[in-house]
């Protein structure tokens, strides 16, 4: 046995102590988020354990037990025994249109550790995983992950960032969401442009019947959600076509960016919103990284493959590799547009 570093050793263990520390929190704040307990805290704190309790209809000795463990874990501030949120722990756990509320990342987490069994067993087949037959509401869960970065960067900074699309938009045009998932970004867009019209596309058909019941209650009449692949979804001479965070999950992208293509008018936009990566590994060795590789193996690799040709490109394909995809479906100019810590946003023209 080789001689062991003992620093590096204890360096280490208390990385993976604290690993271990935010993964057994992941059932914690789910339950906290679900029965309002941060809501409740961010409401009436500083309190007590059984002042919590009796606000949210909880039992004492859980919530007392669940605030300590939030404690430990610094999600929750406690001075002379009252609880509380500071205002930054309110904006990542009580602040649903915060840009950095990170609630669906927990959520996304428990689906993962629900679809082990099947990517486990897909580690030996080379096979994929279906979107439709990934474990528990991962469709649910990834939706809300994306929301506080589409609530809060959509409107105000990524469609400003593409050269006369804004014009377009606010004067009347037609656009193509694809991929659109449970349509939050197709419904903030459609908010927002009451004079165009939007279509959502998604080959899920689970995520188009939430879509179009998201559309209903928000009774919104300039929009629409459609069963269609990226590949051949129907519809021609749109002005703006959008791809959030789905092209490097398609099988065949390249096809896809082909049809988008050639469903674009003469001048249009192809707008496409990816995981912020680096060209390489060693690029990406960061905490951003570290997560969309751990949910590009147990998510977006094996819906890839379960499709068409299974590219697989993986959520840190990185910024060449994309615009290589982009190009080879006929698009001669593709740069990027904006950027945030967790995104890139990549026009194609």
């Amino acid at each position: 046995m080789p001689e062991l570093n003992q620093t590096t050793l204890n360096e280490l263990v208390g990385r993976v102590l604290g690993d271990l520390g935010g993964a057994v929190s992941v059932p914690l704040v789910r339950i906290g988020d679900a029965l309002g307990l941060y809501q409740t805290l961010k409401e009436i704190g500083p309190a007590k354990p059984d002042e919590l309790a009796e606000a949210t209809g909880c039992a004492p000795r859980y919530v007392r037990e669940w605030l300590s463990a939030q404690t430990a874990s610094g999600y929750v501030h406690h001075e002379r025994g009252r609880f509380s949120l500071t205002p930054e722990q309110s904006f990542i756990f009580a602040e649903p249109d915060s840009p950095v509320n990170l609630i669906g990342a927990f959520d996304t987490a428990a689906a993962m550790v629900e679809n082990q069994p099947k990517v486990q067993a897909a580690f030996k087949t080379g096979r994929g995983v279906a979107w439709g037959d990934q474990a528990g509401c991962m469709f649910c869960a990834v939706a809300r992950l994306f929301r506080p970065g589409y609530v809060n960067a959509l409107v105000q900074d990524w469609l400003p960032a593409l050269d006369g699309v804004i014009a377009k938009l606010e004067a009347g045009a037609t656009v193509a969401d694809v991929g659109c998932g449970h349509g939050l970004s197709t419904i903030l867009m459609a908010q927002a442009f009451p004079r165009s019209r939007f279509t959502g596309y998604d080959f899920h058909p689970g995520s188009i019947a939430a879509a179009t019941a998201h559309a209903r209650a928000h009774e919104l009449t300039n929009l629409h959600f459609e069963v269609g692949r990226a590949q051949d979804f129907e519809g021609r001479d749109f002005d703006l076509i959008t791809c959030f965070d789905c092209l490097h999950d398609m099988g065949d992208p390249e096809a896809a960016a082909a049809h988008i293509r050639r469903a674009l008018k003469d001048g249009g936009t192809w707008m496409v919103v990816e995981p912020a990566a680096g060209d390489t590994l060693e690029e990406n060795l960061n905490p951003v990284g570290r997560l969309y590789y751990s949910a590009s193996t147990m998510i977006c690799v094996p819906t890839s493959l379960a499709q068409e040709t299974g590219l697989a490109l993986g959520a840190q394909a990185g910024e060449r590799r994309l615009t290589e995809v982009i190009r080879s479906g006929g698009f001669t100019r593709v740069r990027r547009a904006a950027q945030t810590p967790l995104n890139m946003v990549l026009e194609a023209t």
